[in-house]
């Protein structure tokens, strides 16, 4: 036996179709939606009235007036897909319309800062050709990010000799020799089990190793690869870590990892250090869609499965004949 349909009142309705009662009534006002009546007179709405007006409150969803939502009801199913174009023009015009903002904004904020004293500038190293750099401002993590070849290691490690107590941790990155300090030194036995705490990670093997540099001093640092060694999951615990960050020294971390430095995860946006392929100057970016560089940013990471497969590749200069 087939279940009856379900028949809901005006304020039922409204919270099953996620809209305001108020804005309900406006439906039916503007002839939208017809709700049913009871024998005393009560307005209901039914499976059909509820699948209209859940149409209707997708298109104003969408940001269509209700002036075009009759329309485009009225035009029937060939009346939505030219409406759907037109909005979606009306939303790549508008994305295109934001996006130019932000740049100007990045660009006023840029000439304000030129003002200020950088805090690390030098003229950068092969493969570049001497152009002055300059970094104005140290945030609390700053991704340093580009392809195999773009030059980012060598500008990490004179990013780590200019900064004012900067220190540069590569990738021989010991264990054991780890462990040994932590045997040595109780504060920083304590300072890292804070931190692992923090981060929700083992402290051991390669974990230990990069948590000691994380809590060993408190000037500026940089790290090669801050995955290396690192799996999926503790990759994706420090990413989380990093992004609510706020406070501390500051880390500058070069990454090739996309769950480090996640540009889909929710929160306000990650700077990013770029180095471009074709070797102009390195620049500061927030990593948000729509923005200059973020699909290159995007183009330079990858899933930590795909990393493993490529761990220990580097960029090789051939040597003059």
């Amino acid at each position: 036996m087939s279940e009856s349909p379900k028949y809901l009142n005006p304020s039922e309705a409204a919270r099953r179709l996620g809209v305001s009662a108020k804005a309900l009534r406006l439906y039916e006002r503007r002839g939208l939606v017809v709700p049913l009546r009871t024998g005393a007179g009560w307005r209901v709405y039914g499976p059909e009235q509820m699948a209209r007006a859940a149409e209707i409150a997708a298109l104003r969803g969408l940001g269509f007036r209700l002036a075009e939502i009759g329309a485009v009801l009225r035009a029937g199913p060939d009346g939505l897909e030219p409406a759907l174009a037109g909005r979606q023009a009306a939303l790549e015009a508008e994305a295109r319309r934001l996006a130019e903002a932000l740049e100007a904004v990045r660009a006023l904020r840029a000439g304000l800062a030129a003002r200020r004293t950088p805090v690390a500038a030098f003229d950068l190293p092969w493969p570049w050709g001497g152009e002055r750099f300059e970094l104005l401002e140290l945030k609390p993590v700053i991704f340093l990010v580009g392809s195999l070849g773009s030059g980012k290691t060598r500008l990490a490690q004179r990013l780590a000799e200019t900064l004012p107590g900067g220190r540069f941790v590569g990738l021989e990155r010991d264990p054991e020799a780890a462990a040994a300090r932590l045997d040595a030194d109780a504060g920083l036995r304590s300072a890292v089990e804070r931190l692992a705490t923090d981060i929700d990670v083992p402290a051991t093997g390669p974990v230990l190793a990069l948590l000691v540099a994380l809590a060993d001093g408190e000037g500026p640092l940089v790290i090669d690869l801050v995955e290396q060694g690192l799996d999926a999951e503790v990759q994706a615990r420090l990413g989380a870590w990093l992004r609510r960050r706020n406070v501390g020294r500051s880390l500058i971390l070069m990454t090739r990892s996309a769950v480090v430095l996640d540009l889909t995860a929710a929160g306000p946006p990650q700077t990013v250090l770029f180095c471009a392929a074709n070797h102009g100057p390195p620049r500061l970016l927030e990593a948000t869609p729509g923005l200059s560089g973020y699909e290159s940013i995007a183009g330079c990471l990858a899933p930590p499965e795909v990393r493993a497969r490529v761990e220990g590749m580097i960029a090789w200069r051939p040597h003059a004949a």
